[in-house]
């Protein structure tokens, strides 16, 4: 039994570990400045979809009843969790329609998060010719 417990095996100490540990550390801030504009357009992505789902229920809300609606609801838009709701949330817009008339709506998404950290928050609209804009670029 002595003799298993005195075999040494070849290993990497505690020490060649976290000098790897801190070099990637290291790398990963280096390069995460380069990658905001990517991480921040590729959350945009977010808010466009859902802006042009909202616009497609519109228009069928629409040929229904010859008007629109401020009522997600009633359009059978459904807001998936906010991620600052907590551990189940994943969306990071939070949709909403501005105004609705007979003839016209305006819906907007705005982001509960700043994706950046330069302290705006960015702002995506729709009209109902789908015509959609950024308001506030992040």
């Amino acid at each position: 039994m002595k003799k298993i417990f005195n075999h040494k095996f070849k290993a990497y100490t505690l020490t060649e570990i976290l000098v790897v540990l801190v070099i990637i550390g290291i790398l990963v801030l280096l390069a995460l400045p380069n990658l905001m504009p990517l991480i921040t357009k590729a959350k945009t992505t977010e808010a466009k979809l859902q802006l042009e789902h909202l616009a497609k229920l519109e228009q069928t809300y629409f040929f229904e009843h010859s008007k629109y609606t401020t009522d997600l609801s009633e359009l059978g838009f459904i807001q998936e969790k906010l991620s600052s709701d907590g551990k189940d949330g994943k969306a990071n817009y939070k949709i909403e329609v501005i105004s609705a008339n007979n003839n016209t709506f305006n819906a907007k998404a705005t982001a509960i998060a700043d994706f950046n950290g330069n302290g705006v928050f960015n702002v995506w609209q729709i009209d109902h010719d789908k015509n959609l804009k950024e308001l506030t670029a992040d």
